[in-house]
């Protein structure tokens, strides 16, 4: 798989969404997981989210945990992708439901000092 050639920041974001039958130490043991992805040198910015305590029928409160990573370019996500950290361990694939991707890159992005905000 060849990364695209692209000195855009590239934003990968998964929706992890665990079965009503998932304990709460499947649970902590996928955070778990995530959190020791943050350590992959490859990204630039990782963040672990929950849904949002807001009550809107447009918003998705399904998902148990978010996990949303920003690189510098296409390239260095590949080697993310790659990275031997990233693999969940088979208990946790063995709990967890459906997982969603979103994946764009876009050339006005600005991250300073670990705040995310655009140009």
């Amino acid at each position: 798989m060849n990364a695209p050639d692209s000195p855009q920041l590239f934003v990968h974001h998964v929706f992890f969404y665990m079965p009503a039958t998932a304990t709460d130490a499947d649970r902590a043991q996928l955070r778990a997981g995530l959190q020791k992805m943050q350590a992959i040198p490859a990204i630039k910015l990782a963040h672990i989210g929950t849904p949002a305590a807001t009550d809107r029928p447009v918003i998705d409160r399904g998902y148990t945990y978010s996990w949303l990573c920003i690189f510098e370019s296409a390239a260095d996500e590949l080697i993310y992708q790659e990275h031997p950290a990233r693999r969940l361990s088979r208990r946790v694939r063995a709990v967890l439901g459906e997982s969603r991707y979103l994946r764009f890159s876009r050339p006005n992005f600005l991250i300073f000092k670990n705040k995310l905000t655009y140009s």
